[in-house]
């Protein structure tokens, strides 16, 4: 059993992109280790990119609906074998090199992730059915704990289960906040490419250190916050309302300064 100094952890997503960057990816475990040293850490990992490329070897064409994914069965098995098959064991395995003791699951694992089949939604007019999409119902954190207290560092793919042991896509953002919820997490780390939140996607210049929800509100209207960007600031609201004290959207390099992160404040 590990003995830190900080009782309650800190869960960091990481998104697919950022997962092909290896120069901010070294700098990432680098961090980890340090968080690490007197914090219990859990990582929360998407791997959408992977998931695409995959199903263009493979002459399907994936569908993206306001930043989240459509899975039919070929997407659920194709995601299988990228989340929870290549991308998790890619961690695991980066995880040692930097000398990290790490346990790849998914939420399946432990029952971990409850979920059920999410309905289907009206977008703009038109009816969207997500296939086989979870909605998070409850987290079991019983493996997590005991992977925490033995000192490993859980890393999670953003799969769940049903009570018939149906297994269901989840969005990783989603998961992450419905684990650091769960585990009365002190920080949520959103980890992406941008490094925060910006006006102007490509305008390094346009970053914002802090998002209010009236900014929030204001950039879905306007349309500056779309796709994937929402989906993650929509996560970090209901993270902090839920009682997580601080939620940062930030680079992987700046994990431990936060001078660059976009802080997300009620």
């Amino acid at each position: 059993m590990k003995t830190f100094k900080k009782s309650k952890p800190i869960v960091i997503k990481i998104g697919g992109a950022v997962l092909e960057e290896p120069e901010g990816l070294e700098t990432f475990w680098q961090q980890v280790m340090h968080l690490h040293e007197t914090t219990p850490v859990v990582i929360v990992h998407g791997g959408g990119k992977q998931a695409t490329e995959l199903a263009h070897r493979l002459g399907h064409e994936p569908r993206i609906v306001h930043g989240r994914r459509v899975t039919s069965d070929l997407d659920l098995n194709i995601v299988q074998m990228t989340l929870r098959g290549s991308v998790n064991a890619g961690l695991v395995s980066q995880a040692a090199k930097h000398g990290l003791t790490a346990v790849g699951l998914s939420g399946a694992d432990g029952g971990l992730l409850r979920v059920h089949k999410r309905p289907p939604w009206q977008i703009d007019g038109k009816t969207v059915d997500f296939g086989w999409v979870g909605d998070v119902e409850g987290v079991e954190t019983t493996v997590l704990e005991s992977l925490l207290k033995a000192g490993f560092v859980p890393i999670v793919a953003p799969l769940g289960i049903d009570d018939a042991g149906q297994l269901y896509n989840v969005n990783a953002d989603t998961v992450a906040h419905a684990i650091a919820t769960a585990l009365k997490a002190e920080q949520l780390f959103l980890v992406t490419q941008s490094g925060g939140v910006r006006r102007v996607a490509d305008d390094a210049d346009s970053h914002l250190a802090h998002c209010t929800r009236e900014t929030y509100d204001h950039g879905l209207a306007t349309g500056w916050i779309n796709g994937g960007m929402g989906v993650k600031l929509h996560v970090a609201f209901e993270a902090l309302s839920a009682g997580i004290a601080e939620v940062f959207i930030l680079a992987p390099d700046d994990l431990l300064a936060r001078a660059y992160a976009t802080r997300v404040v009620l």
